[in-house]
């Protein structure tokens, strides 16, 4: 099995996630006492936020590809980003490794093309769901038309996430209010709804929806387990 770097902390409640879930396919596929071979190299989150809330993206590429840096020179084989918004970064991160770096737009698009999807909901934070490097690339390398919240619901979105998810608070009104959002992206005729921030899943289950759900931390996970067995 191949070693899978980390980088975490983005937050650390769902970077635990996937150490869960990592160690969880070991498991499965190897049973006994297998577990997943991982490093982690967990940044500040705090650090991070106060250079997105500047919009210093450059500072934050650089943290991130240092990171990564370290994971390859600590004997990573495969490099994770633990997040959505940060692949906002992840040019900087692929241009200073020579091990591969699995995108996590990608694995969704390639899991959601082999379920065909063709229209589908994006739920994530601000940056996610507005800017093009993230759903651009899901429409330009797998074809997929995707559907945002209404503007109204956007900012709210992205406040769960940053001040209860990422803080370990699960919210039941929180949860009541995510599901509102993804029946109105159901009706918009939304076919599935990417959960676009790895902390999503953490709230909101697939008996919450009507329609599939595609949560990018387990497609991410999954991806890079299967990489590492080869």
């Amino acid at each position: 099995m191949k070693t899978i770097g980390l980088i975490g902390g983005l937050s650390w409640e769902s970077t635990a996630e996937y150490y869960r879930l990592l160690n969880r396919f070991a498991k499965e596929k190897k049973g006994g006492f297998s577990q997943a071979k991982c490093i982690v190299f967990s940044v500040d989150l705090a650090e991070i936020l106060e250079l997105q809330d500047k919009g210093d993206w450059e500072r934050i590429g650089f943290i991130l590809a240092n990171a990564a840096k370290s994971l390859e020179v600590a004997g990573s084989d495969i490099i994770l980003l633990c997040t959505n918004t940060m692949h906002k970064v992840a040019k900087d991160i692929q241009s200073t490794i020579s091990v591969p770096f699995l995108h996590i737009a990608d694995e969704t698009g390639k899991c959601l093309v082999n379920n065909h999807i063709k229209q589908v909901g994006f739920l994530g934070t601000v940056f996610t769901m507005e800017q093009e490097f993230y759903i651009g690339r899901l429409r330009e390398k797998f074809g997929l038309e995707v559907l945002i919240p209404e503007q109204t619901d956007r900012q709210k979105i992205s406040n769960i996430i940053y001040y209860e998810l990422c803080m370990g608070t699960i919210n039941n009104e929180s949860k009541k209010y995510y599901k509102e959002v993804m029946n109105k992206l159901a009706e918009r005729g939304a076919q599935g709804i990417i959960l676009g921030c790895t902390e999503i899943s953490l709230l909101v289950k697939q008996k919450d929806s009507p329609i599939p759900l595609f949560d990018t931390t387990f497609m991410h996970a999954k991806a890079a387990f299967e990489a590492a067995i080869g």
